[in-house]
């Protein structure tokens, strides 16, 4: 036993020599371990998800000892150190050991305390390099252990250890080490997790197999024995599978990313944490229902009216999402028919209509650069004569048609940048007369923030995820035609129209909504406002491809209505009438509505709605026009598609086309070439002729 008699000579030496260096103080070293993990906090600040901004490392926050499983720290002291609480920094007798290991035999162990390793931690000279340490290190080490002994407890040693130890990979620490390789808070490890984690101290990048073997020898050296079963399984889907650890919460990754950042590590978000987690949660419940109507993805914005503070922010569904890092709110897509209401809004704002303005709800075709543009409606019926009032909340496409011929397409695209709409850059030739059934692509954060406006006056302020921050409001629309609207809106029985009186729009409070289905039903549409809420929906697929027989009201409506629902416990209060907006007792000739109370901005009411008789005019032509140009569709068969020839005036008129008779009522199947069209009267005498070119293939 002559080593350890010279160690013991040598231990008694450095007694005497006494500690080395200063230690620095335990909550020094607590306080400056950063984690890599940012955290993003609710309006109540209660955090709602975690994202890594740090990459060098993967740690999470410090660990107190009280939350370490009682199995992992008895596994780390009977691997590491099992005589650590019965020594003062540096286990003599395992250095002994080591010395006499380190003279005849090729595999040196080592007889580092736990202590030592602290202090190597804290002191960058006294860390490992790629040889073995020299005996100045070894010496100034076991200094500093001895050191840190006299300044920190037992405990503290063994929390810093856990802490700042590296279990394999990039994972420093406990947090990261368990919830990476395990899905669990350190505080859950059982017996076999313990051992595998304990044995990885002394081999992070071992393989499986290794850190299995080693695993089972730690449990059979312990205090009762441990059994080695499954270990080598556990070790496998441990360690081949991960890599990183899982966020302890993951609620709103698109607003984390945005305001979370390595020198933002703790930001206040105005979110409602659990707002946001019931919103997430109704929309897969809703995406589930429409699954096998091949519909993957959805986006949902809740903001406050009165402040634009964003309540709940879902950009996709998460891990189901067809593309889970689309942020859908911010999303371009095809505004459908939700621009309506700002169309009728500047019609009335201008004086040119009311809300009992009767419209005419017929074919109607118009020629644009581009060809003939024939709008639809929904039901693909036409109504004839309505009210602006039936034609806004029944969402009839001709009549919204025909009120943007009025106010023309360039005013109204102005009109919808002023409220926010970015991607509308373009003049309003460029869209044409498909702008007022939503041709323009749009986000729901514009459009949220839209609808918002209308429940405010008219005035317009910034939308914002960050706590405290206020932007200055301005109005854009007049804030008697937006009550108007968004009284128009919130009427059920005009709705009814079109939607019937039974559907998800029903509310039991005061709320103004609207749906919308883009070309080819491709986005789906619910945005609507309480007088304290503003809900955007979107429902769709971030691939483009079209959904199967889904509108608005099938689609996006059904989740607005559960996410309304649940932010009004109690009745809604509608606003209150404005000043500058009357209500007056209005009929109608011919009575295609009964009569009603209705609003007026002042100075517009009427008591009478007379629809303006047909004049009396010469038979002639109305479409096509002279020298007119009509395009075959090639994405049609030709086979289905239809010319209606149309004149003004007169009865039993008759046509002929290149002279050939053509059957009353007749839709004629369109023929590229140059055709001459002419009308005539009964006794056949030409009234009136046209002549148009046909382009494009037939076949």
């Amino acid at each position: 036993m002559v080593n350890r008699a010279l160690v013991t000579l040598v231990g008694a030496l450095l007694l005497a020599a006494g500690p080395a260096s200063a230690v620095p103080a335990f909550e020094t070293v607590k306080r400056q371990y950063i984690s890599t993990e940012g955290v993003l906090l609710d309006r109540n600040g209660e955090p709602i998800h975690e994202l890594r901004v740090d990459p060098h490392g993967r740690r999470l926050p410090w660990v107190a000892l009280t939350e370490v499983s009682p199995a992992l720290i008895e596994a780390v002291i009977r691997a590491e150190d099992k005589r650590f609480f019965h020594h003062g920094g540096v286990d003599w007798l395992a250095l002994s050991d080591a010395a006499w290991s380190s003279l005849f035999s090729s595999k040196p162990r080592g007889a580092s305390t736990l202590s030592m390793q602290v202090a190597a931690m804290l002191e960058g000279k006294l860390k490992r390099g790629r040889e073995h340490r020299t005996l100045g290190q070894k010496w100034d080490q076991i200094n500093a252990a001895r050191a840190l002994e006299t300044a920190w407890t037992k405990r503290q040693i063994l929390e810093a250890y856990l802490n700042l130890s590296t279990f394999r990979g990039e994972l420093q620490g406990v947090g990261a080490a368990s919830r990476a390789l395990f899905d669990k808070q350190p505080s859950g490890l059982n017996e076999r997790e313990a051992r595998l984690m304990a044995v990885l101290l002394r081999g992070p990048n071992a393989t499986a197999e290794a850190v299995a073997k080693r695993a089972c020898a730690l449990g059979l050296a312990m205090q009762p024995p441990q059994p080695c079963d499954d270990l080598e399984s556990l070790a496998h889907e441990a360690l081949e599978g991960a890599s990183n650890p899982r966020a302890a919460i993951a609620l709103a990754p698109h607003v984390a990313r945005a305001l979370v950042t390595a020198e933002q590590r703790r930001v206040q978000s105005t979110l409602d944490g659990g707002l946001q987690a019931f919103v997430l949660e109704a929309m897969n419940r809703q995406l589930a229902a429409l699954e096998l109507q091949h519909v993957s993805d959805a986006a949902v914005l809740v903001v406050d009216n009165a402040t634009g503070e964003v309540l709940a922010y879902i950009g996709n569904s998460g891990e189901s999402s067809s593309a889970r890092y689309v942020d859908g709110v911010r999303a371009a897509r095809q505004a459908g028919s939700t621009l309506k209401p700002f169309l009728y809004e500047l019609a009335l704002e201008q004086r040119l209509l009311t809300a009992a303005s009767l419209l005419d709800d017929s074919a109607i075709n118009l020629v644009t650069p581009s060809g003939l543009y024939v709008p639809q409606d929904y039901d693909r019926e036409f109504k004839g004569l309505v009210s602006l009032r039936s034609a806004l909340s029944g969402s009839l496409n001709v009549p919204a048609v025909r009120v943007l011929t009025l106010v023309g397409p360039e005013l109204f695209a102005e009109r919808l940048r002023d409220l926010g709409f970015e991607y509308i850059t373009h003049d309003g030739d460029y869209y044409g007369y498909s702008l007022a059934l939503g041709s323009a692509e749009v986000s729901l954060w514009q459009l949220t923030n839209a609808y918002r406006a209308l429940v405010n006056g008219g005035v317009l302020s910034p939308l914002t995820v960050t706590f405290g921050a206020k932007g200055a409001g301005q109005s854009v629309m007049d804030r008697g035609a937006s009550y108007i609207v968004a009284d128009i809106l919130s009427d059920r029985a005009a709705r009814s129209i079109t939607f019937g009186l039974a559907n998800a729009l029903a509310a039991r409070f005061w709320v103004a909504v609207k749906t919308g289905t883009s070309k080819g039903m491709r986005d789906n549409w619910c945005v609507g406002s309480s007088r304290r809420y503003t809900v955007g929906v979107w429902v769709g697929n971030f691939d483009g491809s079209p959904m199967w027989d889904v509108s608005g009201v099938s689609g996006a409506a059904p989740l607005w209505a559960e996410i309304m629902n649940s932010l009004h416990a109690t009745d809604a209060p509608a606003p209150v009438l404005p000043t500058g907006v009357e209500m007056a007792q209005v009929s109608f000739d011919p009575p295609v509505e009964a009569p009603r109370d209705e609003l007026f901005l002042a100075g517009t009411a009427t008591g009478r709605m007379i629809a303006k008789a047909p004049e009396l005019t010469h038979p002639a032509i109305t479409y096509p026009g002279q020298g007119e140009i009509i395009a075959v569709d090639p994405d049609i068969p030709p086979g289905r598609q239809r010319v209606r020839f149309e004149a003004s005036g007169g009865s039993n008129l008759q046509w002929r086309l290149n002279g050939e008779a053509l059957k009353s009522g007749e839709l004629w199947q369109p023929l590229p070439g140059r055709w001459v069209l002419t009308l005539h009267d009964a006794t056949g005498t030409q009234l009136d002729a046209v002549r148009f070119e046909v382009r494009g293939s037939a076949e």
